[in-house]
C-alpha cells in the first residue's frame, strides 16, 4: 500500500485578505499561519515519511519547510528526507482574476464567476497570447496536472509513505482525480489551510484506492471543520458510523442482525460525545437497529433537548446467509463471491439479502428527506448515526459517485463526516469533513478496527 497525506498551505496573507491566489507567489503565510504550519509538523511526528514533495509556491513551500524543521526538532538525530519541488503541485492557473478580491472578480466577472460556480468544468478564461487570446479551461487543465502527478508518483513510491503539500485546488483536483470524482463536482470538496487528507493506493490511480480521512483540522484545536469566508452553511449534517460492536470486533459479519455495542463501543460514542458536545445540534436521526440508536444516544447525552428520529431507510445492509458468519465460512459455502464483493461490490446481490442498489436507494431518500425536512423547519445542525455500508453508499451519492466506488470511503467505528448544504437540495452538497477518527485516539491515521459490516 502506498499511503499519501495531503495537507494544504497554513493561512496567507491573500487568504485573510479574501484575494484570488492563483499562481502568484505574492502572498506569504501570516503568523497563524506559520503557527498552524508547525502544529501540522507535530501531528504527523511520529510518522516516517519516505518522500516530502510540495509546490514551488513561497505559501506552501514555506509550509512545508516549518513541517520538515518540526519533525527534526521531535526527532533529533533522525535523518530527514529532503523536500522535493514539484510544479505539478501548482495552484490553479487563474491568470485573469490573481490578487483581486472575491468581490470585484464577482462584480467584474459577474457571468464567468456564476460559471466558475456553478459549472466549474465549463469554466472559460480568454488568456490574452501574442498571437491574440487562448482558452484556457482552468479547472479541466488542473484534474489533467493533478493525473501526471499521480502517474509520476505512484511509479515512483510503491509502497512507501508520502507527504504533500499543495493548495486548496491542487488538492482537491488530487483527491478528485484519485477517487475519479468529476471536475463538475470541484467545489463539493473542502480543502482548510493545514489540513490533513489521507490517501491509500493499492496500485497505481486505475487500482484501489481509499480515502481514509479527508479535511482533519483537530491538531489545530478546531473540532469541525470552519467555512470558508462569505460561505453559507445552509443545513450541515454530522454523519457517524455506530460504535464498535462484539462482532465487529471478532470480524463476524452482521448485516441487519440486532448486535449492540461492547463496551469498546461504548467508549467510542461516549468519546464522539464528548468531541461533538459544543457542537449546536439540533436535530438527530438514527438507523433502527440497536447500534446506532444506542451510539446517538451517548452522543445526545450532552445534548439533552434533542430528540432522536429513527429511520429504518439508514440501516445496515442485509447480508442474508452471509450474517453471523466469518469470512472463511462464507468462502467456503460462497467460493469466489468474497472476493467480488471486494472488487466489484455493485454485482454482488447478498443470497436472500440486498445489492448495493437497493440499499443506495433507500438510504439516499432517507438522507433527501431528512435535508428537505431541516430545511423545512428551518434547522441547521443535525446528527445522523448509521453504519458502513449505509454511510459509504451516501458518501459515493454526495460525490455523484456510483456504487463501484463503496471501497474508497474508509467508515470508522465512531467517526464523524461533515457534509453541507449551503444551496439546499437543488445545490450541490459538499464534503467538509469525512472520517474523522482524531477523538478516539489514534492521531491524524484511523486506528478504529477495520471489522466486518
Amino acid at each position: 500500500m502506498t499511503r499519501v497525506i495531503i495537507v494544504r498551505h497554513g493561512q496567507s496573507n491573500y487568504n485573510t485578505e479574501k484575494r484570488i491566489q492563483g499562481r502568484s507567489n505574492a502572498s506569504q503565510l501570516t503568523e497563524k499561519g506559520r503557527h498552524d504550519a508547525a502544529k501540522v509538523g507535530k501531528a504527523l511526528s511520529n510518522i516516517s515519511f519516505d518522500a516530502i514533495y510540495a509546490s514551488p509556491l513561497r505559501r506552501a513551500k514555506s509550509t512545508a519547510e516549518i513541517i520538515c524543521n518540526e519533525f527534526l526538532a521531535i526527532n533529533p538525530g533522525t535523518s530527514s528526507v529532503s523536500l522535493q519541488i514539484s510544479d505539478k503541485l501548482l495552484e490553479i492557473d487563474l491568470p485573469l482574476w490573481e490578487g483581486m478580491v472575491n468581490s470585484e472578480v464577482q462584480e467584474k466577472f459577474a457571468e464567468d464567476y456564476r460559471t466558475w460556480h456553478e459549472r466549474p468544468d465549463k469554466f472559460v478564461m480568454e488568456v490574452p497570447t501574442e498571437q491574440g487570446t487562448r482558452e484556457h479551461f482552468p479547472i479541466l487543465a488542473l484534474y489533467a496536472q493533478a493525473r501526471e502527478f499521480w502517474q509520476e508518483l505512484l511509479q515512483q513510491h510503491q509502497g512507501k509513505t508520502i507527504l504533500i503539500v499543495g493548495h486548496n485546488g491542487i488538492n482537491r483536483a488530487l483527491i478528485s482525480t484519485a477517487l475519479g470524482v468529476c471536475p463538475s463536482r470541484y467545489h463539493s470538496l473542502q480543502q482548510s489551510n493545514c489540513a490533513i487528507s489521507i490517501l491509500n493506493f493499492a496500485g497505481g490511480l486505475d487500482d484501489n484506492v481509499q480515502l481514509e480521512s479527508m479535511n482533519q483540522t483537530q491538531h489545530m484545536g478546531e473540532a469541525l471543520p470552519t467555512l470558508r469566508p462569505g460561505h453559507h452553511q445552509g443545513v450541515r449534517l454530522l454523519l457517524v458510523r455506530h460504535g464498535e460492536t462484539e462482532w465487529n470486533r471478532q470480524g463476524r459479519f452482521q448485516g441487519q442482525i440486532d448486535i449492540p455495542l461492547n463496551d469498546n463501543g461504548r467508549f467510542q460514542a461516549s468519546k464522539a460525545a464528548e468531541f461533538l458536545k459544543d457542537v449546536n445540534i439540533d436535530f438527530a436521526v438514527s438507523s433502527t437497529m440497536a447500534r446506532p440508536k444506542e451510539t446517538a444516544e451517548i452522543i445526545l447525552g450532552s445534548h439533552p433537548n434533542v430528540e432522536l428520529g429513527l429511520d429504518a431507510g439508514l440501516c445496515e445492509i442485509s447480508h442474508g446467509l452471509w450474517e453471523g458468519k466469518f469470512e472463511q465460512d462464507i468462502e467456503q459455502e460462497f467460493p469466489g463471491e468474497l472476493e467480488r464483493w471486494r472488487t466489484l461490490p455493485a454485482e454482488v446481490q447478498m443470497p436472500e439479502g440486498e445489492n448495493l442498489q437497493q440499499v443506495y436507494d433507500r438510504a439516499v431518500v432517507a438522507w433527501q428527506n431528512i435535508v428537505q425536512t431541516a430545511i423545512d423547519e428551518n434547522r441547521s445542525v443535525g446528527l445522523i448515526v448509521a453504519h458502513d455500508a449505509t454511510n459509504k453508499t451516501l458518501l459515493c451519492h454526495i460525490l455523484g459517485l456510483s456504487n463501484e466506488n463503496f471501497w474508497n470511503f474508509r467508515q470508522g467505528n465512531g467517526a464523524v463526516s461533515v457534509i453541507d448544504y449551503p444551496s439546499g437540495l437543488n445545490g450541490l452538497p459538499v464534503l467538509q469533513a469525512m472520517n474523522i477518527t482524531a477523538h478516539l485516539g489514534g492521531g491524524v491515521l484511523d486506528k478504529t478496527a477495520a471489522g466486518a459490516l
